[in-house]
Order: C-alpha cells, then sequence, then structure tokens
C-alpha cells in the first residue's frame, strides 16, 4: 500500500483508496444478491461464482441462454488464474522478505531465488489442505500476525514522518494505472466471496447493514488506507512493494514486523490457493478412477505449488508483479463480471428507473478495462526494465 499511495500521490491516493474499497464492496454486494436472487429462479441451494455466471445468462436476454456453459468456463478460469497469479505473488513476498533476514543473518548476498526453493517444502504441504474448514486456525494465526505486525510498524513510521513538501500530493499521471491496479490487488477477494457465503451458517447476515461484509471490508479498508498513507509519508519514494521491506533489517523491531509478515503470507497462501484447485480439479478428476482419485488430485496439488514457485523465480520482483496481476485478473474478476452479471440478470425489468443499473454498470465495465490495459502496460514495461 505505501507503494501503491506513491504511485497516486498522498491526497489522490488516500481518497482513491478509499472509494476503491467502497467499489470493490459493491461489487461484491451485487454478486452475492444476484446469486441469492438466481439460487430461488434456479431452485439452488447455493452456488459458486461460475455457476451464478451461468445462471445470469441461462434466465436472462433469450438471446444470451446458449451462452450460459461458456460464461461458466470463462469466470471459472479467471477465477483460477486469479488466483494462482495472487499465489505466485505471495511466493515473491515471502521470499524478499525471508531473504532480508536471511543475507543479514549470514553476512552475504544470497538470490531470492534461493529462498523461492526453499519454501517450496513448506508450500507443498500447505497446499496439501482439502477442506476449508481445516485452514481458518491458520487463517486465525495469519489474521493476528500481520495485525502486530502492522502495529509494530506503524509504531516506527509514526516517528519518521517526513516533511509534506518532500511528498507528492498527487503523482504523476503516467503512475496512475499502477496505483489503481496495486489497489485493486490488496482490496480485493471476490474469488474467496462465495465459497464462504456457501459455508455460512447464516448466509442472510453476510450481506445488509451491518452485515459480515461490511463490517469486514470497513476493517480492511480503514487498515490499508491507514498504512499506506503512513507509509508513504514515512518511507517517501522508497516506498517497496511491501511495506515490511522497508524497515529497518538492523533493529529488533523490523526483524519481528518481517518475519510475522512472512509467516502471516504463508499461512494464507493455503487460503488462496483452495479456489484455483478446486476449478482444476473439477475439470480433471473424471479423468482419474476411484482408485487413483486420491494420488491424481495429490499429484495436481505438488504441480500446481510447483507452478507458482516457477512463475516466482521468472519475475521474483514484487511491486511491478503485483500491479501486472492486479490490472489483469482482478480488475476483470473482481469488477467487470459482477456488473455484467447483475445487468443479465436484472434484464427482466429489473434495471431500475432510467435503466440507471445499465448505466452504472457501464461505467463499472468500462472502468475496470480501463484498469486492465493501462495497468498492464506499465507494469510489462517496468518487468521489461529490470531485465534489461
Amino acid at each position: 500500500m505505501p507503494s501503491a499511495i506513491k504511485s497516486g500521490g498522498l491526497l489522490f491516493g488516500g481518497v482513491g483508496t478509499l472509494l476503491i474499497g467502497v467499489l470493490c464492496t459493491h461489487c461484491v454486494h451485487i454478486l452475492v444478491r444476484s446469486s441469492q436472487a438466481l439460487c430461488r429462479k434456479a431452485r439452488a441451494p447455493q452456488m459458486t461464482y461460475a455457476e451464478v455466471a451461468a445462471a445470469a445468462f441461462e434466465h436472462g436476454p433469450e438471446p444470451l441462454r446458449g451462452h450460459a456453459a461458456r460464461a461458466r468456463s470463462l469466470v471459472n478460469w479467471t477465477l483460477c488464474a486469479t488466483h494462482v497469479g495472487g499465489i505466485c505473488v505471495y511466493v515473491v513476498l515471502i521470499a524478499t522478505g525471508l531473504k532480508q533476514l536471511g543475507d543479514h543473518y549470514c553476512g552475504r548476498v544470497i538470490d531470492v531465488r534461493i529462498y523461492m526453493l526453499c519454501l517450496a517444502p513448506a508450500l507443498l504441504l500447505i497446499g496439501q489442505i482439502r477442506h476449508l474448514n481445516i485452514l481458518v486456525p491458520f487463517s486465525i494465526v495469519a489474521n493476528l500476525s500481520l495485525t502486530i505486525s502492522l502495529a509494530v510498524t506503524l509504531y516506527y513510521v509514526l516517528g519518521d514522518i517526513q516533511p509534506l513538501d518532500k511528498l507528492h500530493l498527487i503523482a504523476d499521471w503516467h503512475q496512475m494505472p499502477k496505483f489503481f491496479a496495486t489497489v485493486i490487488f490488496a482490496i480485493e477477494g471476490i474469488g474467496t466471496v462465495m465459497p464462504i457465503e456457501n459455508s455460512m451458517k447464516n448466509p442472510k447476515n453476510f450481506i445488509g447493514c451491518p452485515s459480515v461484509l461490511n463490517i469486514s471490508m470497513m476493517v480492511v479498508v480503514t487498515l490499508y488506507t491507514l498504512t499506506g498513507l503512513l507509509g508513504y509519508m514515512s518511507f517517501g519514494d522508497a516506498a517497496d512493494g511491501s511495506f515490511s521491506n522497508n524497515l529497518p533489517i538492523d533493529k529488533t523491531i523490523g526483524q519481528i514486523a518481517k518475519l510475522l509478515v512472512a509467516l502471516s503470507v504463508t499461512l494464507t497462501y493455503g487460503l488462496q490457493y483452495f479456489v484455483p484447485m478446486e476449478i482444476i480439479w473439477t475439470a480433471t478428476k473424471h479423468r482419474f478412477g476411484h482408485r487413483w482419485e486420491n494420488v491424481g488430485q495429490t499429484v495436481l496439488r505438488v504441480i500446481l505449488v510447483l507452478f507458482t514457485v516457477c512463475v516466482a523465480i521468472i519475475v521474483p520482483t514484487l511491486a511491478p508483479f503485483i500491479s501486472l496481476v492486479g490490472s489483469i485478473f482482478f480488475s476483470i474478476l473482481g469488477i467487470c463480471f459482477p456488473a455484467i452479471i447483475e445487468t443479465v440478470s436484472c434484464w427482466d425489468g429489473h434495471l431500475g428507473s432510467g435503466y440507471w443499473r445499465v448505466w452504472k454498470n457501464v461505467f463499472l465495465v468500462l472502468f475496470s478495462l480501463g484498469a486492465l490495459v493501462t495497468g498492464t502496460w506499465v507494469s510489462v514495461l517496468d518487468i521489461l526494465k529490470l531485465y534489461k
């Protein structure tokens, strides 16, 4: 987030982060509301994200009904690619933090790719967890670790705030795509929304006012905005892709924060890994007989974990990788698809006075496509510069 605010500027970045948080929360709302309405139409107890997209087309305008299967496949594989890209970033983030600690105590500089390879055994074990409820204790420890690391970081940055005349209130326009892409990556988590709602004892409590979604997103957006603003005010133009990377390695407080962030992201790996693995296994399990089903799933899980490590080795730099994944996948999955699903599912007389839902969703689609094109272009240029 400090890196994102650096790309947007202190004023534009702070306000923009809050607005993007509201936008992402709204997109989750319209997806869940569409899901609940379509469940009633299809007489289904619950639906996945892809099933919501397919049901929207099946019960939508007549010319679109034949595209239901394509909508399901498109959402499924975009969802899979989004989370795979996200956990590739996780590998880079964990390895970068461990590298700083390892280099400090070893007294020598070791390539970050070596740390990625050393991470592989732990990630392979986490990747074998097959039930969402088993991941709950991991998530609790991860949240606790991240909260402590945030407190440690804020304690440090509050004592090292730079003068405002050394900071940008509004950054250069060509940096704005990286700002939007990075914030969307940080805040967006729509892929886990439907599994969480489907797993709840009282799904009606997920949306509404107050609700699980509103309260959790308010906490997340507030913490991310605060961390981004204070981090940029402390680190300035040196702000890295992870706030913990900017903390001093020679101080105990910095080492604790780096270790806790690495622990938090490692434990969260399994939650992000759960979604793409479910999609891939559902699409491929028919190829294995009942006798080889367990072995087949184990092998697929190993292959997917090793794939994420290999991609991280290819692009081992955090900031441009985050903005690339955010611009390509999270903007489409988190903003564009929910807008299209709501429009199609509400086509039969529920578009509102003056078709306001259509105009609102057209804006969301155009915004996501703009973030996709501009964010990808800027991120690819930054990655090419690194290899040059």
